[in-house]
């Protein structure tokens, strides 16, 4: 049996010939390419149960851009695309608090007092909201505003876009530019152990840190774009999350929002509360690009920035973790999942990725090991915000903005669905086989298969099979196909705590036929000759190669039709038969050649059982006439014989002319200086194609049928010279037919 592992790649080659395959999925990244819930997986590549996954809020609303937590617990919500801003109580309680005049909140932050301050755009205001009255309590000359911070002291920062300014706001309407970035936006903002401002910039990727007014030390210059979430800790250690086009897909969001505002009375919201287990498809964000901008100048004020695709290097998105002494280390990149933000729990970081909304785990201290834990997946493609709260880990999505928080116990039930693995043609399912931990058969696992003959599931797969849990009974039911997917439900409760770290499924894939695609046949002899013998404005048409090609369609091709192949060969001369096949499947060939003459019914084997794929016959073994080559190929050395599959392919006729023409002259016939005579010429294999004499071993001059076009196998010349000399001379005239051979006559002229 040929075993497959599926570590660097779901498509698993297919064994030569119909022996049994496997497919395997073993460890942390085989998993991480299926989609699961209620599932966690660890570093070690074992799938278990993950904690509960619940639904304490849901609204109308398209997006939960930020979150903030007030000093009482409560939370505070900024969505879009209507500008609402929500309250959470402790409960799962939410009220709307305030609505916006502006599509989008990206920006929140609370004060120690618990006073609400709330950033808007794309016409972008601060406003600050205190037993739910907002005023307007700072306007600075930007478009958006991407993040707020507040400083022990009371002062308030933001960051702006679309001059990428950070300014300070010390009261209701007093602000000043506090540092100027020479960045298009300042995406992200938090306050050290130190009290010193951090902030993170696009489309540099730059990470600040700004000690006072105009004042800024770069820790880190990323390679990404966009510098999306800031976490201090209390040690001095800076953890950033960077990746690209975060920025530009919420720069979409609030122009689409903007525009459908000027057209629209927006409706009356009721707010709900539910628990729901409704996925939403993924959405990734846009990539952006833009280029490198000096941090030492100021963009223009007319500065605007767009998304049409960006390229810096493989990775999507990257961890970085910042040491206090200002070395940077990369915990964590991907080319597939974009970081939209970060948290820190109970001595680990945690982020979120849009990628089904997966959160991590990273427990700190151990930064050399890349592999980190899926803790969960929410099931929801366009996830925004992470924070970590005391009833546990809270979770913003998108698409219809809820908050999802991680319970401390795992759940009692989760599922994980492998990618669909593609068998290479229709196959034969053996069994599917598994194991968990230390490689004992878990309680508490069920699995389930489905099979179907298009990449993606669609409605003509199969429906999923009942459920196998039985390790001793586990054969595939569902139906032979190309493709097939399986499905793992997971079970817990007091006699069974499941775990999954290997799946294997085997089967016998169809054995594909080989394909014989052209035969190819020549006389080098032949041809020889013709180069040195034949002038060379004029090269007679067996000189041409000749090939016939099977397409997969099962068509029969050729530039211009299918002709009969011409082949001479003077004695001694050689024939060379050779083709070209091959086998979907990879299996060695076995050929077997045959030929029939044109009147014939039955092939002649000439040789049989051949590994090459040429073959020579001597020049003299088949007589004139039109014949064709059969060339079989077979896979049987590959293939058991009942499974051994064979295919053909007939030649063009192959016409075999060795006589040259029959070449007769009549008596010359002098007329003062000019010389004539008549030559006729017979050839019995093929027609006659060229004419031409030689006058005392001269150069060859051409000379045309009398009816004008050389075509027949019998044909008249007119041989005229004009100032022929006198005395006696020799004439010769040559004659070639199509397959290239020569008759000759000669003439003595007195």
């Amino acid at each position: 049996m040929k075993r497959l592992t599926l570590a660097a790649c779901l498509s698993v080659a297919i064994a030569s010939g119909a022996s049994t395959a496997t497919w395997e999925m073993n460890g942390y990244q085989d998993f991480l390419r299926g989609r699961m819930s209620g599932l966690a997986l660890t570093r070690d590549g074992r799938l278990v149960l993950g904690p509960k996954l619940d639904t304490l809020f849901t609204s109308d609303q398209s997006e939960i851009w930020n979150i903030a937590r007030g000093p009482d617990g409560s939370l505070y919500l900024g969505t879009g695309n209507r500008g609402r801003l929500f309250k959470l109580d402790s409960s799962g309680h939410g009220t709307l608090l305030w609505t916006a005049d502006q599509p989008e909140i990206f920006a929140i932050a609370v004060d120690p007092k618990g006073v609400v301050y709330a950033g808007t755009s794309p016409e972008g205001k601060v406003y600050r909201i205190e037993n739910g009255k907002a005023t307007e309590y700072f306007a600075p000359e930007a478009r958006y505003i991407w993040a707020l911070s507040i400083a022990s002291n009371g002062e308030l920062f933001v960051a702006t876009g679309d001059k990428g300014r950070i300014y300070r706001v010390t009261g209701e309407g007093k602000g000043e530019i506090y540092y100027e970035t020479g960045q298009v936006h300042v995406t992200a903002l938090a306050m050290d152990s130190q009290g010193r401002l951090l902030a993170g910039t696009e489309p540099n990727g730059i990470l600040y840190r700004i000690t006072a007014r105009q004042k800024a030390f770069v820790l880190y210059d990323a390679s990404l774009p966009e510098i999306r979430a800031i976490v201090p800790t209390p040690d001095g250690t800076i953890y950033a999350a960077a990746l690209g086009g975060g920025i530009a897909r919420q720069m979409n969001a609030a122009s689409s929002a903007a525009a459908s505002l000027t057209s629209s009375v927006l409706p009356t919201v009721s707010t709900t509360i539910t628990v729901t287990d409704q996925q939403a498809g993924l959405i990734a964000p846009p990539k952006a690009e833009a280029p490198r901008v000096t941090a030492a100048t100021t963009p223009p004020a007319t500065t605007s920035f767009s998304s049409p695709g960006y390229s810096y290097g493989d990775d999507r998105s990257a961890l970085y973790k910042i040491h206090p002494d200002n070395t940077v280390e990369t915990l964590w990149s991907s080319k597939e999942e974009n970081i939209y933000d970060l948290a820190l729990d109970r001595g680990s970081i945690l982020f979120l990725t849009d990628a089904q909304g997966r959160i991590y785990r990273l427990d700190q201290g151990l930064t050399q090991d890349r592999t980190t834990t899926l803790v969960a997946q929410a099931g929801e493609g366009d996830a925004t915000r992470l924070l970590a709260a005391p009833g546990g880990t809270l979770a913003a999505t998108g698409n219809l903005a809820k908050i999802i928080r991680l319970g401390s116990d795992p759940g009692a039930s989760g599922w994980f669905e492998s990618p669909v693995h593609d068998a290479g043609t229709v196959a034969r399912w053996g069994r599917i086989g598994w194991t968990g931990v230390s490689g004992a058969k878990p309680g508490g696992l069920a699995f389930r298969t489905r099979t179907g003959n298009t990449a993606r599931p669609d409605g003509t797969w199969s429906e999923w099979s009942d459920p196998i849990s039985n390790p001793e009974r586990a054969a595939i039911t569902s139906p032979n196909a190309r493709y097939i997917q399986w499905r793992a439900e997971f079970t817990g409760g007091s006699n069974a705590s499941p775990a999954l770290d290997h799946v294997s499924v085997a089967y016998l894939p169809q054995n594909t036929p080989p394909v014989v695609r052209s035969i190819h046949i020549s006389s080098q002899a032949a041809v020889g000759a013709l180069k040195t013998g034949a002038s060379s404005t004029s090269t007679p048409a067996s000189t041409a190669a000749f090939s016939i090609t099977v397409t997969d369609t099962g068509d029969v091709s050729t530039p211009t039709g299918t002709p009969s192949q011409m082949v001479s060969r003077s004695a001694g001369s050689q024939m060379q038969i050779a083709w070209q096949a091959d086998d979907p499947d990879g299996d060695r060939l076995l050929y077997n050649l045959y030929f029939r003459g044109e009147e014939e019914t039955q092939w002649k084997l000439l040789r049989g059982d051949m590994t090459e794929n040429t073959y020579t016959l001597e020049g003299d073994v088949l007589a004139d006439g039109r014949y064709f080559f059969r060339v079989t190929a077979s896979d049987r050395l590959s293939n058991p014989l009942d499974l051994a599959r064979e295919a053909a392919l007939v030649s063009a006729p192959v016409l075999i002319d060795n006589t040259p023409p029959v070449v007769t002259a009549s008596i010359p016939r002098r007329r003062g200086t000019s010389f004539e005579a008549d030559v006729d010429a017979e050839d019995r294999g093929s027609v006659l194609r060229r004419c031409e004499y030689s006058v005392d071993a001269g150069p060859w001059t051409p000379v045309e049928a009398a009816d004008g076009v050389t075509d027949s196998a019998r044909e008249r010349f007119l041989l005229r010279l004009e100032n022929f000399p006198p005395g006696e001379h020799l004439v010769v005239i040559r004659v070639y037919d199509a397959a290239g051979n020569a008759g000759l006559a000669k003439i003595v002229v007195h």
